[in-house]
């Protein structure tokens, strides 16, 4: 028999799917797909954006994937029914957890919607013979995959990405989930640590070191000649972890150095703003593109504009974005943040600022935009750096792997019915 008709059913569950800054996840599912992997998709909430500003492989997604809050009441209260008909014992052990499961600051209801939501995707999966579950982040997609576990017993696996997961351990439930997984993924050495830092020890062995990738052939590369005027690139979302307003205020440094170069900022979030009104307040608009979020055909041909791609971010994973601008030959200034340090070695694979200081983030923008010769070794050795570690082929492998480490029977508890759900999106 071939291996893909062995291998279980896998559930991926998501808070949002697919989402123009998790686009990764999208990559991701498609390769463990042509590696023969049966994936399902399952998102608590719809995409970010509306089919028509997708790219076609995004609407094919979200065409296929199961959202749970577009089934609302009725698909809530047919869930809730079903369990109570098959497993109600475990419906209440479940709602009761959920019920724990809150988040600090948040309603009590909060928990129970949890439970609701867990109800409604177990349904789901049921339907679609998936025992196995696995949640991307540590956040409230996490919750709701641990009352999954909860009512049906089935196989839980997290993927953990950092930092968000980390700024609230305890109002998380983290140390919990580390306990219910029976398998985690961390995108990089530094996400392990933090887990086994608030982990009791004997769990440490759960935690897996499996990273992000790109696809190198994707991507144009191509060395930079610079000209007379340096073109930066940042990309990503709008908000005050990815240090937006700090590289703003570094443009003007160079400015008032005689620095002659220009700064597009693609992407959008709920720090335009104030990014906006910083931008009037150093009179920098003539030195600044904002585009807005872009498709990614798009952002790659902002790539084959950009001379270097600036990233001074206060809190970080391992950036794809950071990736991507390597393979493309772009040199990189970002900050040591995190899991960054795993892909960005200061003088080698690109250049790294001191997080928050503005002068620094100048300084090493300004050695970049001096030196050619640097930039060319820097871009080619950064090259090299993704091709050996950040390889999406080779990574999504090694995460197949792990999956098939998984029971192959069924391991959630048996119940005397299996519910159909409602129909799919």
């Amino acid at each position: 028999m071939h291996e893909s008709l062995q291998r279980p059913t896998l559930a991926y569950l998501v808070s949002a799917y697919p989402a123009i800054s998790h686009t990764f996840i999208l990559r991701e599912v498609a390769q463990l797909r042509a590696l023969g992997h049966r994936i399902v998709t399952a998102s608590i909430n719809p995409a970010d954006r509306q089919p028509a500003s997708m790219d076609p492989q995004e609407r094919q997604e979200a065409a296929r994937t199961y959202v749970v809050k577009r089934h609302g009441v009725a698909g809530a209260l047919a869930a809730l029914a079903a369990w109570a008909l098959a497993a109600p014992w475990r419906l209440l052990a479940t709602l009761a957890m959920g019920w724990r499961l809150r988040p600090a600051g948040r309603p009590r209801w909060t928990g129970l919607a949890y439970a609701v939501e867990a109800a409604m995707v177990a349904r789901w999966m049921s339907a679609q013979g998936a025992r196995h579950l696995h949640v991307h982040f540590g956040s409230a997609g996490a919750s709701v995959g641990v009352l999954v576990r909860r009512l049906t017993g089935c196989h839980l696996s997290l993927t953990i990405h950092g930092p968000d997961e980390f700024d609230d351990v305890g109002g998380q439930h983290l140390a919990l989930k580390m306990q219910e997984a029976d398998a985690v993924v961390c995108i990089s050495q530094f996400a392990r640590s933090q887990l086994m830092r608030i982990s009791d020890p004997a769990y440490w062995g759960k935690f897996r070191v499996c990273r992000l990738g790109v696809e190198p052939g994707q991507f144009r590369f191509s060395l930079r000649e610079g000209g007379t005027v340096a073109r930066l690139l940042c990309v990503g979302r709008l908000t005050p972890a990815k240090g937006q307003v700090l590289l703003l205020r570094a443009l003007a440094r160079l400015r008032d150095r005689g620095v002659n170069a220009h700064l597009t900022l693609v992407g959008d979030g709920p720090d335009r703003g104030r990014i906006e009104a910083e931008m009037a307040a150093l009179a920098l608009g003539d030195r600044v593109s904002l585009t807005g979020a872009l498709r990614q055909q798009e952002v790659r041909d902002q790539f084959d504009q950009a001379d270097i791609f600036v990233l001074p971010s206060l809190a970080e994973g391992i950036p794809v974005v950071l990736m991507e601008a390597m393979s493309c030959g772009v040199p990189c200034v970002t900050t040591p943040v995190n899991g960054i340090p795993e892909l960005v070695v200061d003088g080698v694979t690109g250049l790294l600022a001191t997080p928050g200081d503005v002068d620094n983030l100048a300084d090493r923008l300004q050695a970049l935009i001096d030196a050619p010769e640097l930039r060319r070794r820097i871009a080619l050795q950064a090259r090299d750096r993704v091709r050996a570690d950040f390889d999406l082929a080779r990574n999504v492998a090694a995460l197949g792997g792990i999956f098939d480490t998984f029971p192959r029977r069924a391991t959630a508890r048996p119940h005397p019915m299996q519910p159909r759900c409602e129909a799919q999106p």
